[in-house]
């Protein structure tokens, strides 16, 4: 188990560098800590947007595509499994209730589409941001 890693994963490795190529700057393995002790750290973090990003496995968050039941010491793996999708959706809510956009992408989706739906995300966070910013200026000006 030591093999595998919590953080610089070949997909997220790859994620990182095409946005980084794109001209987007980032935090990466970034700790959060939110409200009530809650302590999370997503692969990619845009403070200034809000925007968390993490990169799954397939096997580790149980992938409805791909992920599969371990054959052997499921009494192990099964409870670990369901911890990791149950952690990860206490992370999700936790950081939604802070004001933070969750974009989770699956370690098979296509770099592409990947980078894609991040710099989506990214734009609509930036736009809501400055329409934030512009309601913030006009009532204090009144």
């Amino acid at each position: 188990m030591r093999a595998n890693r919590r953080s610089d994963t070949k997909p997220e490795i790859a994620l990182r560098r095409a946005l980084h190529a794109q001209g987007y700057r980032y935090r990466k393995d970034f700790r959060l800590d939110l409200a009530e002790g809650v302590r999370v750290r997503p692969d990619i973090v845009f403070t200034a947007r809000k925007v968390a990003i993490f990169v799954d496995g397939c096997f580790w968050h149980v992938c409805p595509e791909h992920g599969r039941q371990p054959t052997s010491n499921e009494w192990y793996w099964t409870p670990k499994l369901r911890r990791n999708v149950e952690r990860d959706r206490a992370a999700d809510e936790a950081l939604q209730a802070a004001g933070w956009r969750v974009v989770r992408l699956w370690e098979h989706v296509p770099l592409s589409d990947a980078v894609e739906t991040v710099a989506d995300v990214l734009v609509r966070a930036a736009a809501e941001r400055q329409f934030e910013d512009s309601g913030k200026r006009s009532s204090s000006a009144s």
